[in-house]
């Protein structure tokens, strides 16, 4: 494992030599280590994977959870990856076998104390700049939902309760139910 040191510009080539006991993004080639996610995080994820992986079998688009590599600035510079909770890739030409190369159609971050700013400033506009085309923020305290939609390059956001049963836009059909998803997440 090599010193990262948060003072110094990475690039994907440094980011690989960290090995898979380094949990950490890189952002404008800075390192924003990460650390292991709540209970709580953990079983929001999988009541999503559970509505979205059932949605998507037989289908082209792939479901995948992190920890998921996903390079936003190739080819013009590879400075950043970031590691989403869970991303919906529906081009599988975007895939080279270690990780997503260019934007996802879609990404979820699920809210922790320790990336609450890095998801709602940092990665949005992050995502919005590179294309993704729906960007879902998860607040796990309130049990909301909010949406992000590309549209002429900038996102119109949308808010989502507990309550609601919600449709995943870049996947025609799909609805998550936000009640079974937040069914158990006071851990």
């Amino acid at each position: 494992m090599a010193l990262v040191q948060s003072d110094k510009q990475y690039t994907y080539s440094d980011y690989l030599k960290w090995g898979d006991d380094v949990r950490c993004e890189l952002i404008d080639g800075i390192p924003y280590m990460s650390p292991a996610p709540s209970l709580a995080h953990q079983t929001i994820s999988l009541g999503l994977s559970l509505q979205l992986g059932n949605f998507l079998k037989g289908k082209p688009c792939r479901l995948f959870t992190a920890p998921c590599d996903v390079r936003l600035n190739t080819p013009d510079g590879d400075d950043t990856v970031v590691q989403p909770d869970l991303l919906v890739v529906c081009d599988k030409a975007k895939l080279d076998g270690k990780a997503c190369v260019g934007a996802p159609d879609m990404i979820i971050e699920i809210l922790s104390p320790s990336t609450e700013r890095k998801d709602k400033v940092t990665k949005l506009n992050l995502y919005q700049k590179a294309g993704v085309r729906e960007y879902w923020i998860v607040d796990i305290d309130s049990k909301t939902v909010q949406v992000c939609i590309l549209k002429n390059d900038e996102y119109i956001i949308k808010a989502y309760t507990d309550a609601d049963i919600m449709p995943v836009h870049v996947l025609e059909g799909c609805m998550v139910n936000l009640a079974d998803v937040f069914v158990e997440s006071s851990y």
